[in-house]
């Protein structure tokens, strides 16, 4: 087995645009001959567009293109653009006068990041489905939809860190797997091969890492001591996860694609999704709370013959190095450290 890029897998393109300034963007993966697309939804709070096409019960067979984006549901308006550029390039479904573009779209809540006035729109869709037909611009860090993407949210803004967008693919024989993922989770991220923490919430001082399962106890046991004594409001779900900067489990959501040169119907690639989801589990906690729109896609977009289960094996390991490559590939932003910026992470 040996590590390739991710647009070695072939069959599509990526593009990216961003706005630095106000930490929001998006990035699109097309596939101008379309490509077999499933999904799993893990998380409680998704902010989507079109994905139930990707139901195995729907009649479309291929999309064309898939929108990775900031902005919150604010944000869904880029699959727009998206879908008029591909429109021009007449690439889509066959409709008689025209064709239709198949365009599935899922995004991370960055809004407390740069300026929540300034989302993903049309323009920006368009010129990041431009770049990936003309000029593909793939690139780890703070890019396309990892613009705003930060993790350790659980205690507030100060203590939490900066992530991007990270790729990681390998190839076994002529089989093909590789993933990118979108980081912006409310926990803490792992090296899922030696269980040392990468990120996650800082210590006040910055020197170390605390747990973000710690402070959601810790913060329900206060709140149950301050109950007994009536010194405080209801029990209530918020109080076990809240911050003083917000509901920390509301601002969150890791999206990902899992790419594949093996060929797969939509049924299996929904499978395929869900065992990816197991790197989801390995390398981030807390994952999938409600507050999560916690998303993984499967495409398909060759004819290698490999088994469903090796692929969704694959496809979990390489899930969990995505990941790590979106914390070590992220630079410090909107007064955020990232890892490199760190002095004790050299064990990590």
């Amino acid at each position: 087995m040996k590590e390739i890029r991710i647009e070695e897998i072939g069959g599509f393109c990526i593009g990216q645009t961003e706005n630095a300034e106000a930490g929001t963007g998006c990035t699109v993966v097309i596939a101008p001959q379309g490509m077999r697309a499933g999904l799993d939804v893990r998380g409680g709070g998704p902010a989507s567009r079109e994905t139930q096409l990707l139901n195995p019960l729907m009649a479309a067979q291929v999309i064309h293109g898939i929108v990775l984006g900031g902005g919150s549901a604010y944000g869904l308006n880029a699959a727009g653009g998206v879908m008029k550029l591909l429109e021009e390039r007449d690439i889509g479904l066959s409709v008689g006068p025209t064709r239709v573009p198949l365009v599935v779209q899922s995004d991370i809540f960055d809004l407390s990041v740069g300026d929540p006035f300034t989302r993903p729109d049309a323009d920006m869709g368009y010129e990041a489905a431009k770049r990936a037909l003309d000029a593909p611009n793939y690139r780890d860090g703070n890019f396309g939809a990892g613009c705003g993407a930060t993790v350790g949210k659980m205690g507030g803004r100060k203590t939490a860190m900066k992530t991007g967008i990270g790729s990681y693919a390998v190839q076994v024989g002529d089989l093909k797997v590789g993933a990118l993922i979108v980081l912006n989770a409310v926990g803490d991220i792992f090296d899922w091969k030696t269980g040392k923490q990468a990120a996650g919430v800082l210590t006040e001082d910055h020197t170390g890492f605390r747990r973000s399962a710690d402070i959601m106890r810790e913060r329900y046991e206060e709140s149950l001591t301050a109950a007994e004594t009536n010194r405080s409001e209801d029990i209530s779900s918020e109080s076990a996860g809240s911050t003083s900067s917000g509901s920390a489990l509301t601002t969150n959501t890791t999206l990902g694609i899992l790419f594949t040169n093996a060929y797969f119907e939509k049924a299996a690639l929904c499978k395929i999704a869900g065992m990816g989801h197991d790197g989801y589990a390995r390398s981030i906690n807390p994952v999938h709370t409600s507050g999560d729109g916690d998303s993984l896609y499967a495409v398909s977009t060759g004819d290698i013959k490999a088994p469903q289960d090796l692929v969704g094996v694959l496809g979990a390991e390489v899930v969990s190095e995505a990941i790590l490559r979106a914390v070590k590939s992220a630079e410090g932003a909107f007064g955020m450290k990232a890892y490199r910026d760190l002095n004790f992470t050299e064990t990590f």
